[in-house]
């Protein structure tokens, strides 16, 4: 665990320790909005945005508006 991270994004110069973080974060370069809530209109770049929102929905207590 040396902190290092030598693999950087080309588009924005963010720096990561492993190679497959850096894939994922490239396709929020792309505009992309793949994931689709199911109560609501709203679309989101990653699976994990799309979870984040869900809790609006849910009652999750600690979810932010919209």
């Amino acid at each position: 665990h040396t902190g290092e991270r030598p693999f950087a994004c080309a588009q924005c110069g963010k720096r990561f320790a492993q190679k497959p973080n850096l894939l994922a974060h490239q396709k929020t370069h792309l505009g992309r909005q793949p994931f689709t809530c199911l109560e609501c209109p709203k679309r989101f770049k990653s699976k994990l945005s799309l979870r984040v929102h869900q809790r609006v929905h849910t009652g999750t207590p600690g979810a932010a508006p919209g």
